[in-house]
Order: structure tokens, then C-alpha cells, then sequence
């Protein structure tokens, strides 16, 4: 437990000051650190591109140039991952992708999702690996934190106005999206990266493009080689934790022991899951000024935070009942997990996993008992405890938004947010953003129980559910673990999860920038006695209260049938 602890405070204490670090790398309007280094460079990547950062946007036009660059990335990595076997940095041998495993791999890390139907040091080249793996791992968080500032920018600041689009209604500038994504990119993504991949190489991470080693083991009586696969793994690993991205470069991701080696490089990956998330909440409080609110959305966070936690090393400190009378009495449930980090430490990593879009994993979780894989479920339900970068809070935005129309009703006001007007154009869109959730991941999981074959599962019964209802669940929270347990590359879970990856990506992402471009071009009432306080406890409160009882309206007859009725029938 104290290592838990101690992982919390290194968070919170490394977050204080790379928020603040965030906060004046990101604002546009100010000098931001190391301009006279990064600014020659970006300047350089703007005219080789073809971008004028100057020109500015409106949500239409931010939305319009995320999607261009996200088509265009999909089809490349598409075309990378079916030819690997005709492309250089391939000293394996690995051949090429079906058509319908490259599409999902290439859907699932363009969502920041990195949902993996395959086994990464099996079925892809180095070259697939860094070119398009890791350049995803990189542009995908650094979209999502570029759609956040341009939210944070119109809904909590003065706006600038490009010019009247009819008589009525004012066209808002949301700022210009490359030169967000190019901020990101370079002055965040890249440096902190590049310091952990430096701290996990130290810890004995392999970052090389030597092929697989064949070595002789030290017992030749069992086999008489051994493979060992290798590559530039650290790299990965650094931005796959670091960018809420998950996946892994082996089979069995951060479990096993050349991707994370030692305690110390299972703490450095541990951390690093909820770092920018964290340091976040302190950039936004800065660019926006509205300190109060933002420290109290940091309360809810850290509340649920460590509400899951919490319960999940509860669970997993609890036998396993498919143990009983085989291990000694009131031992910990230790089945899928690494004895070097112990049921604590694979606890808080699964669930600072699925409290963020990470999806990397140090242990497996469809062998954690039935509550605790209710628990990681329940997260990525929830999915703004701190959520992905840039997603966690914008998702937040919405319940904030909803909670706002709840609270102005109850004190008998016209629904209003930061005095504009809640109307029902603004509410169909929230109501829609949140409720694709449940109506997607429901619907896509009675269609695949009703037709087992689709399914291919390892376990009938509730586990079985429990397996698809995560897999669905995953892939619309852009979380990427895994429950396993089922035979996810066929055509079937390729195809259908492309429709969650991306429903679940860009709707929620849309929708709030829609939304906030509306609100910001309509005119603000000023606050009097009757307004809504929308940093006092009480407003803090009923968010927490709408969050959890919209969640538990949609999925709990679902977790009654999966999680709940198996640890039910353990007697336990």
C-alpha cells in the first residue's frame, strides 16, 4: 500500500509543475518557454506543410481539419501495416496484415485508442511499430488536448469574432488547429517522451533495431533455443503511457518482463498513465483563470480516483475462489498477475488504466475476481475521472453542461451555463454525446450474444458476458485493455469495433466544440442573486451526483448480469 501512496504523491507532485510548464508552452497569446528554440522549428514544419497558422477557425473548420488529418493517417497506416512485408525495417520477416486486422489497428491507434487484435513483437515490423504506431501514439493525444484549448479558449474566455455569418448569429474564432497540434506536439509530447524513454532505457528497456536474438536457455534439457524478439521498444512504451495511448510492443504489454523489468520502471510506467492528465487540471486553471472551478472538478477527479482504487486492491486482496483448497487460506488473488509487482501495484495499475483511455496493462485483467473487473468497467463507463488527455476533461465539460441544466431547473431558472443560455439545440447535442455511450455499447453487445458463433468466447455464462460487454466498452472508451478470453481478430470484432473506435472518439470530441462554439456566440447575461454558482460545493456535488447516476442508469442491469451474478455465485 505504500507504494500506492507514494504513487499519488509523485503524480500529484510532478503534475503541479508540468501543468504550469503546460500553461505557458500552449497559450498562444503570450511568450511561452524556449520560444527562440521550438519557434524556428515550427516555422520551418508550418511552410514545409503548407499551413498558414495564422488563419483562423471556426468549430466547422477546426472539426473539418482534424477529420482531413485523421483520414489521411488511417489510409497510410492502413497501407503500412498490409505491406509491411515489402518494406524496409523488417529484419523478421514479419509478413503483411489481412486487410480487416490492419483496418481496426489502424482505426484503433488513430482513436488514441490502441485496441490490439494482434500480438505486437509477433505481427509487426519496426517499421510498423515506429512510423505508424508510434507516430499516432503521439498525434492522437496531442489532437485531443488541441480540441480541449480550443474549448477551454471560447467557453471560458472572451472569444474573438471573425465576422457575422448572417443577421442573427456571430461566427467564433476557436483559434487555428495545426498550430495547437504543433504546440503539443513539440513544446509537451515530445520532451516529456523523451525523458522516460530515457529512464526505461537506464532500467533495461530494449531500444534497438537488432533483430530477434536466438539464445541458448540455461536449462537445454526443456528446448534448445529461445527467440527473443526485440526492437526500439522504450520509445514506445514512454509514449504509450505517457499519452493516455495504452498498447503494447509484446503480446502481453507492460506483463511482460522486457517492456517493464524492474520496480522501478513499473513505477515510472505507472506514473506516467495519469501525469498529463493531472498536469492538465493545473493548465487549464491557468489559461482559463477560473481556478476555483477547475479545483473542484481536480476533487471529484481524485475522489473517484481514489474511490476505484481503492475497491480494486480490496478485490484483488481477496482469494480466488477458483483456488479454494488448493493455496493456503485468505491468500490473495495472485492468478494472471507478475509476483514481481504484487496484487497491490497490478491493482492501481488497472485501475489508473481504465481511469484514464490508457488500456496498458501489467496484469491480466479477465483473471481479476468478478468485482474488481466490475470496478475497471465502471471506469471506463465513467471515463472522465481523468479520462484521456484533453477527452477526460472534455467529457467532464459535458456532465458540467447537463449538471448546469439540472441545477437552473431545481432553483427555478432558464437553464444557463457561465450566464448563456442552455437551449434545446445545446441540450439534444449533450444528451446525444452522452447517451451514444450506453445505446452503442449495449447494442453491440446483445448483437453479439445472440449470436455466439460471432462472439467466439472462452467462457459461457456471466464471465462470457462480462468479456464482450469490456470489449465493446474498451473500444468505445478509447481504453484498449482487454478482458481476452476471446477470438477478437475475425472479421466480425474487426469490423464492429471500428464502429465503436470511431463513434466513440470523434462524437465526443464534436459535440462539445459544437456546443461551446454556440454558447460563446450568444450573449452573456450578467450573474445576480438567482444565478447559478457553478464553483460552490454544492454545484460540485451535484455534478458528481449526475455522473454516477447517469452511468448507473445505463449500464447497472448489464453489470447485475456479468460481474455481479458471477461473484454472486462464488458465495463470496
Amino acid at each position: 500500500m505504500n507504494e500506492v501512496i507514494l504513487c499519488y504523491v509523485l503524480v500529484i507532485g510532478l503534475a503541479l509543475p508540468l501543468g504550469h510548464y503546460m500553461a505557458r508552452s500552449l497559450d498562444t497569446e503570450s511568450k511561452a518557454p524556449f520560444d527562440n528554440f521550438f519557434g524556428p522549428i515550427e516555422a520551418i514544419l508550418y511552410r514545409l506543410s503548407g499551413v498558414d497558422v495564422r488563419c483562423e477557425m471556426t468549430w466547422h473548420g477546426y472539426a473539418w481539419a482534424v477529420t482531413k488529418l485523421h483520414v489521411i493517417l488511417i489510409l497510410l497506416a492502413w497501407v503500412v501495416f498490409m505491406s509491411q512485408d515489402m518494406l524496409p525495417l523488417n529484419p523478421d520477416g514479419i509478413p503483411g496484415m489481412p486487410w480487416d486486422t490492419a483496418l481496426h489497428t489502424a482505426v484503433s491507434f488513430a482513436t488514441n485508442t490502441n485496441q490490439q487484435h494482434y500480438s505486437g513483437q509477433a505481427h509487426l515490423s519496426y517499421l510498423s511499430q515506429t512510423l505508424a504506431v508510434v507516430t499516432l501514439q503521439f498525434i492522437t493525444p496531442a489532437t485531443a488536448l488541441a480540441v480541449l484549448l480550443a474549448i477551454a479558449r471560447i467557453l471560458f474566455k472572451k472569444p474573438s469574432t471573425i465576422a457575422a455569418s448572417d443577421g442573427n448569429s456571430t461566427v467564433v474564432s476557436l483559434g487555428n488547429y495545426y498550430r495547437d497540434l504543433m504546440r503539443t506536439l513539440l513544446r509537451v509530447m515530445l520532451p516529456v517522451a523523451i525523458v522516460v524513454a530515457l529512464l526505461l532505457s537506464w532500467q533495461g528497456v530494449p531500444s534497438t533495431y537488432q533483430g530477434a536474438q536466438t539464445l541458448e536457455p540455461l536449462d537445454s534439457q526443456v528446448t534448445t533455443t529461445q527467440v527473443i524478439p526485440l526492437g526500439p521498444v522504450a520509445s514506445m512504451v514512454a509514449i504509450k503511457q505517457l499519452g493516455t495511448n495504452g498498447g503494447g510492443w509484446y503480446g502481453a504489454n507492460s506483463a511482460v518482463p522486457l517492456e517493464n523489468p524492474t520496480p522501478l520502471s513499473n513505477m515510472i510506467e505507472t506514473v506516467s498513465i495519469l501525469l498529463i492528465p493531472m498536469a492538465l487540471l493545473v493548465a487549464i486553471s491557468i489559461l482559463t483563470g477560473r481556478h476555483k472551478l477547475m479545483l473542484g472538478i481536480a476533487f471529484i477527479m481524485l475522489t473517484f480516483s481514489i474511490v476505484s482504487t481503492t475497491s480494486t486492491i480490496l478485490s484483488e486482496r481477496s482469494p480466488n475462489a477458483a483456488f479454494i483448497g488448493l493455496s493456503t487460506p485468505g491468500a490473495s488473488n495472485m492468478e494472471g498477475k507478475e509476483v514481481r509487482f504484487g496484487h497491490d501495484m497490478s491493482a492501481l495499475w488497472a485501475s489508473w488504466t481504465t481511469q484514464t483511455s490508457n488500456g496498458s496493462v501489467n496484469a491480466m485483467h479477465d483473471s481479476f475476481n468478478p468485482l474488481g473487473g466490475a470496478i475497471t468497467l465502471m471506469d471506463m463507463f465513467v471515463n472522465v475521472t481523468f479520462g484521456g488527455i484533453g477527452v477526460g476533461l472534455i467529457g467532464y465539460f459535458l456532465y458540467l453542461m447537463l449538471a448546469a441544466f439540472i441545477g437552473s431547473l431545481m432553483i427555478g431558472r432558464a437553464p444557463e451555463i457561465l450566464g448563456k443560455p442552455l437551449e434545446a439545440r445545446e441540450i439534444r447535442w449533450i444528451s446525444l454525446a452522452i447517451l451514444a455511450q450506453p445505446l452503442v455499447i449495449l447494442s453491440l453487445t446483445a448483437l453479439t450474444v445472440s449470436f455466439p458463433d460471432l462472439a467466439i468466447s472462452s467462457n459461457p455464462g456471466f464471465h462470457g458476458l462480462t468479456q464482450i460487454l469490456y470489449e465493446y466498452t474498451s473500444s468505445f472508451a478509447n481504453n484498449g485493455s482487454g478482458f481476452e478470453g476471446l477470438a477478437d481478430d475475425s472479421l466480425w470484432w474487426n469490423l464492429t469495433g471500428v464502429v465503436a473506435l470511431l463513434i466513440g472518439r470523434f462524437l465526443p470530441l464534436f459535440a462539445p466544440l459544437a456546443i461551446a462554439a454556440w454558447l460563446s456566440a450568444k450573449r452573456t447575461a450578467p450573474s445576480g442573486r438567482g444565478s447559478l454558482d457553478m464553483e460552490s460545493g454544492a454545484f460540485v456535488g451535484l455534478t458528481a451526483g449526475v455522473i454516477v447516476i447517469v452511468n448507473l442508469l445505463g449500464f447497472l442491469p448489464v453489470l447485475m448480469l456479468g460481474p455481479v451474478a458471477e461473484q454472486l455465485t462464488l458465495g463470496f
